[in-house]
């Protein structure tokens, strides 16, 4: 991987002079809209879709993915990683924290301070029309003095996006980062025997937006937890206090904070903390705290209706980001270990049809001005279906009430599609130190390895490339060599029913595909803005 930081000096001049004249055009005249007779989004034109990328960036992302494809290679490469960041050697874990820096942080993350993020998002909003939602990388806190560090963190996030063109940025934050984990965990099991126990008195509970319902895995509390102590119940003050402040600096702002959903055995805590503050900061047309509900879990569509309709009678407009998710392997190992079934859905086309009818429940809602969501998908199907469902339903391509994301350096033409059909679009831009954003970076090359065979975007990619190249009479060895890598992939990949999870399914493909067919990794890019 680390050839693909020396492809660029290798690339003709009259492939790189595309770059001046073409990564403007967005910022100049947007394209026209297609007719509501026919919004499906077009993925087809790829000099048009992608039009506003320099072909120096362009180029970097297929060797980055191109690489990432080759199976052996990324194991090789994530072994090697990690055995050298958990070395005491201190020229191996330099020489692998400079590897990772110029591959995949570059591809996948914004930079590592806060100055680097600010000009990636600049670029993006001018250049090519896209939003950012930005993820400064965060450890999960043991304690409160990490609480609070991570805290600081979050709150010069939110400066320095309030520093930012308007509208060109939102936040993101886990709430594992500012309440610690073993608190969380406490939270979450009272709350699972409230659900099942409706006698039970929880003195420290402050809304009535639910957060389980009757097929949530209730089973994750087998027994009566004790009260909080008083110390628990201070610590949970103080957790609460941080997500207000927060909260207050982007509604000060006009930012809008994503919550990101994390493991079931926390999610009912997390859900929590993101209805209260929703409680209470929610009370414009356009709310400012989104919860994440993860529909690869079977009781996501019941959670998430019961959640809207409670905060609609509270006069709560509730704010939705929707993703698959991004924990299988962890949720189903948990639930054989405990004698239970697993609380995915048992095929993957299980999960694209609660993604789609989600989708569905929360355009109905925007368009009755009650809620408003983010569609974070890198899947060609879902993201067709819900653009033309918005139009049917009359929701304006411009309304910010409706945004779909994807994650920054994955799906490229998924977001140019939708971004030329005129929908609101963003990228979850990571940033942070290497070091600090590694445990990220790991999932996104394991995520990845394979992907290119499958994707149907990064073939359009790779297609694309391969007629750029073709109209150069100049020497591209080196970029040749990893389009032909690509181009192998994608041919063995239509001689394969191997299917990824985000990919769009080729005709032919087996649509109830189980789980245990799938890899992991390959649901887990599915989640989009982790969780």
């Amino acid at each position: 991987m680390a050839m693909a930081t020396k492809i660029c000096a290798r690339i003709p001049a009259s492939l790189l002079a595309r770059s001046l004249s073409s990564a403007s055009s967005l910022t100049e005249k947007h394209p026209e809209a297609p007719s509501p007779a026919n919004p499906v989004i077009d993925l087809s034109d790829t000099q048009r879709l992608f039009a506003s990328i320099p072909t120096a960036s362009l180029l970097h992302s297929l060797a980055n993915l191109s690489a990432m494809a080759a199976g052996t290679l990324v194991d090789v490469g994530v072994a090697v990683l990690r055995a050298a960041l958990a070395s005491e050697g201190k020229l191996l874990r330099a020489a692998a924290i400079g590897a990772a820096r110029a591959t995949v942080h570059r591809h996948f993350c914004a930079g590592e301070g806060f100055e680097d993020a600010g000009h990636a998002v600049t670029g993006m909003w001018e250049e090519q029309g896209l939003r950012s939602i930005l993820d400064y990388g965060m450890e999960d806190a043991e304690d409160g003095a990490a609480c609070d560090r991570n805290l600081a963190g979050f709150l010069r996030t939110i400066e320095m996006a309030s520093s930012l063109p308007p509208s060109s940025a939102s936040v993101c934050v886990k709430i594992t980062a500012i309440c610690p984990i073993s608190l969380l965990e406490r939270v979450s099991d009272l709350l699972r025997w409230e659900q099942q126990d409706p006698t039970l008195q929880l003195p420290w509970k402050t809304n009535s937006i639910p957060v389980l319902c009757d097929s949530s895995p209730l089973y994750l509390t087998r027994s009566a937890p004790d009260p909080l102590t008083e110390m628990e119940e201070y610590d949970l003050r103080l957790a609460l206090q941080r997500l207000s402040k927060i909260c207050e600096r982007c509604t000060e702002a006009n930012i809008p904070l994503l919550i990101d959903a994390e493991y079931t055995s926390v999610q009912p805590a997390i859900d929590y903390f993101t209805y209260a503050a929703a409680v209470r900061f929610n009370h414009g047309d356009h709310p400012i705290v989104f919860g994440t509900i993860q529909a690869y879990l079977r009781d996501s569509r019941e959670r998430m209706v019961n959640a809207v309709r409670a905060a609609e009678r509270e006069g709560v407009s509730l704010g939705v980001k929707l993703v698959r998710g991004a924990y299988m392997t962890r949720e189903t190992k948990l639930a054989s270990s405990m004698g239970a079934p697993s609380p995915v859905h048992p095929s993957i086309q299980e999960t694209h049809n609660c993604f789609n009818s989600c989708a569905s429940f929360m355009l109905e809602k925007v368009r009755r001005r009650s809620g408003a969501v983010v569609l974070a998908t890198h899947n060609v199907r879902s993201g067709q279906i819900a653009a033309k469902k918005a139009m049917e339903l009359g929701i304006g391509r411009d309304d910010h009430k409706l945004q779909f994301a994807q994650l920054m350096g994955m799906a490229d033409g998924l977001t140019h599609g939708l971004r030329n059909a005129g929908f609101q679009v963003s990228k979850y831009v990571p940033f942070g130190p290497v070091e600090q954003v590694m445990p990220y970076l790991l999932r996104r090359a394991e995520e990845n390895r394979g992907l290119l065979c499958t994707s149907t975007v990064d073939r359009q990619l790779i297609s694309f490339l391969e007629d750029l190249i073709s109209h150069s009479n100049q020497d591209t060895v080196i970029v040749g060599s990893f389009i032909y890598a690509g181009s192998k992939a994608k041919n063995k990949s239509k001689a394969s029913n191997e299917t990824c999870v985000e990919s769009e399914p080729e005709a032919g493909d087996n649509q109830s595909t189980p789980y245990s067919r799938l890899s992991s990794q390959n649901l887990n890019s599915s989640s989009v803005i982790s969780g």
